[in-house]
């Protein structure tokens, strides 16, 4: 919903008129008159189809792209059906459930030569694209670590249940793959994605998981990456980094949500370091603290224009790499996506942490 209401706010408010967007098609899994109360419901203005079927609605010519919102258990089959019809996608995060599955995607994609992107909108942030700036300009010297918290202090009985898909294994719940990913975000696009492409190396991964007793799914994570690599130089003398990428659905990183706790990201260099603050999926402002000597202290603000969520810069970028012919973004490229999924591969396999076998698989079609 969020997703589609950002769509629909003028471009213009967020000097993006270079692009739009238009909402065609709306499918809903399990009704016609579902997907018609969504459309009225968000505002939607016409013309606007609405498909009682997925099938039906990749089917539609008018469609250019389509933007998948499923969990994640059922992200490989939607995407493959989306791909085998000739159309271009935006997927939510986490791509899939495993790396073998991202990587049948991504040669799906190259194959019928189509736009495929994982949908982490943080990335998009004009804040977290001016913070990689910084580093890769040197601003904190050379980064040696990055550490992120992404976790929320719920009842987790009491809200999520042994259903929900936050915790559902037939859903791939779970705090990794569904709060983990940001962490992660943070810690690679500070440490891998800001170095040049023939330089990033993917990292060791050391990492502890304690399952949620109702359904065996992972309430908490936390994750060392050592990477054989420092940003942006990488030399002379190349130096190992460091990210520690925590989620956990029981203690909260800001437990007053007022941000009293300090900054839940902390990117850590030889000048330096740049604290971000917000809840890393959704930051809105960042601090620069040089050495002591080296400047002053600097605080950013990035406010979220016309009222949005801050969505509907993802989705100016599948609209830009649409209009320029590129089959992945730049942000964040295929290779980059398979890599982190390889880590929460690893880090699910030292965590005894496995899925049933239909949402786990890469047979393709496969009814879940």
């Amino acid at each position: 919903m969020a997703f589609v209401r950002d769509l629909l706010r003028d471009p213009k408010a967020r000097d993006a008129a270079d692009i739009a967007h238009q909402v065609v098609a709306v499918a809903s899994s399990s009704s016609k008159d579902k997907a018609d109360k969504f459309i009225t419901a968000n505002g939607i203005p016409a013309p606007c189809a609405a498909y009682a079927t997925y099938e039906e609605l990749v089917a539609d010519p008018n469609v250019d792209v389509v933007y998948v919102a499923t969990p994640h258990s059922h992200h490989f089959q939607n995407v493959m059906l989306v791909l085998e019809a000739g159309k271009n996608v935006l997927c939510e995060k986490a791509f899939t459930v495993n790396a073998a599955q991202t990587k049948i995607l991504c040669e799906t994609a190259r194959k019928k030569n189509l736009f495929l992107m994982e949908a982490v909108w943080t990335r998009y942030f004009p804040l977290s694209v001016q913070v990689r700036q910084l580093i890769q300009n040197g601003e904190i010297g050379e980064v040696l670590r990055t550490t992120a918290d992404t976790s929320f202090g719920d009842d987790v009985e009491e809200r999520w249940g042994t259903t929900h898909r936050m915790v559902n294994p037939d859903l791939a719940g779970g705090c990794l793959l569904d709060l983990g990913i940001y962490s992660l975000t943070w810690v690679f696009q500070t440490l891998y994605h800001t170095l040049p492409k023939d330089q990033r190396k993917a990292p060791t991964v050391v990492s502890q998981m304690t399952p949620y007793h109702a359904t065996g799914a992972d309430e908490s994570t936390t994750i060392l990456l050592n990477f054989p690599t420092s940003t942006p130089s990488n030399g002379p003398h190349p130096k190992h980094s460091h990210g520690v990428a925590m989620t956990n659905l029981r203690v909260a990183a800001d437990p007053d949500e007022k941000g009293t706790t300090g900054a839940n990201i902390r990117i850590q260099g030889t000048k330096g370091e740049i604290q971000v603050f917000g809840n890393p999926f959704r930051p809105m402002r960042y601090r620069i603290i040089p050495k002591k000597g080296a400047g002053e202290v600097r605080d950013v603000e990035f406010p979220i224009p016309s009222e949005g969520h801050g969505m509907f810069w993802e989705a100016d970028e599948v609209a830009r790499c649409l209009r320029d012919g590129k089959l992945e973004s730049e942000g964040l490229p295929w290779e980059e996506s398979i890599v982190i999924m390889e880590v929460m591969d690893e880090v699910r396999k030292q965590g005894g942490l496995t899925y049933p076998q239909k949402i786990e698989s890469t047979e393709y079609p496969l009814q879940l």
